[in-house]
């Protein structure tokens, strides 16, 4: 049991660079959004969605997993730089 505790705690700075890293894309997309019009955000829903094949409700898809990948992406780069450090 003590070695799975050991563990957990060498994964809590990459679970919480993941958490910082998707909040803060979450924050700058509502930064972002936070002054513009309905028509702009609903012509910006359509325009991303339009790039991936699809319309408004596809780029709101787009907009909403942002912060998941962008969180996802820090997690892993923590991941894989102790992985890198360990190995040396």
């Amino acid at each position: 049991m003590e070695k799975n505790q050991n563990n957990q705690s060498k994964d809590n700075s990459a679970i919480i660079t993941g958490g910082v890293t998707g909040g803060a894309t979450a924050a700058g997309i509502g930064i972002a959004a936070a002054g513009s019009s309905a028509s702009t955000i609903t012509w910006a829903l359509g325009a991303i969605g339009g790039a991936v094949g699809g319309g408004m409700a596809a780029g709101l898809a787009v907009v909403a997993a942002a912060p998941l990948a962008v969180g996802a992406v820090g997690y892993g780069a923590v991941k894989l730089i102790k992985k890198v450090r360990r190995n040396k």
